[in-house]
C-alpha cells in the first residue's frame, strides 16, 4: 500500500485518491467540501493526552512515536478502515499540522508501512 502525505489545508487533486484523515479533531476553519475526505481515521489518531505532550516538537519525536505505535498497538480496530482499502489504490494521509515531518500522519505512515 503506497501512502502519500498532504496537509488537508492544500488544494485536492486527482492523483490524492482516497483521502485519509488522520486527525482527532476536525481541521480549525476547513468545511467538508473543501477537505474531500473520503475516510476519517479520528481513532487512529493519538490521543489528545499524547497529542498535547508531544506538540510538534521535535526532540520527542522518537518517544512520540514510541507511545503512539503503543496506542496504535492498543487499538487495532481504528486501523481497519485503512487496511480494508485496495492495496491498488492511491491513498493519501491528510494531516492539518504546520509541521510537515514531525507529526502524526507520518509517524502512521511508518507504522502501517511496518504493520502489513
Amino acid at each position: 500500500m503506497a501512502i502519500k502525505l498532504k496537509r488537508v489545508y492544500e488544494k485536492p487533486d486527482d492523483s490524492d485518491g482516497i483521502r485519509v484523515l488522520v486527525e482527532r479533531l476536525w481541521p480549525r476553519g476547513l468545511s467538508k467540501e473543501k477537505a474531500k475526505v473520503d475516510v476519517w481515521l479520528k481513532d487512529a489518531a493519538p490521543s489528545t493526552e499524547l497529542r498535547k505532550w508531544f506538540s510538534h516538537d521535535e526532540t520527542k519525536w522518537k518517544e512520540f512515536k514510541k507511545r503512539y505505535y503503543l496506542e496504535l498497538d492498543q487499538n487495532p480496530v481504528a486501523l481497519k478502515p485503512i487496511l480494508d482499502l485496495p492495496s491498488t489504490a492511491n491513498i493519501t494521509f491528510v494531516f492539518a499540522s504546520k509541521e510537515e515531518q514531525f507529526n502524526n500522519a507520518t509517524a502512521l505512515k511508518d507504522y502501517i508501512s511496518n504493520y502489513q
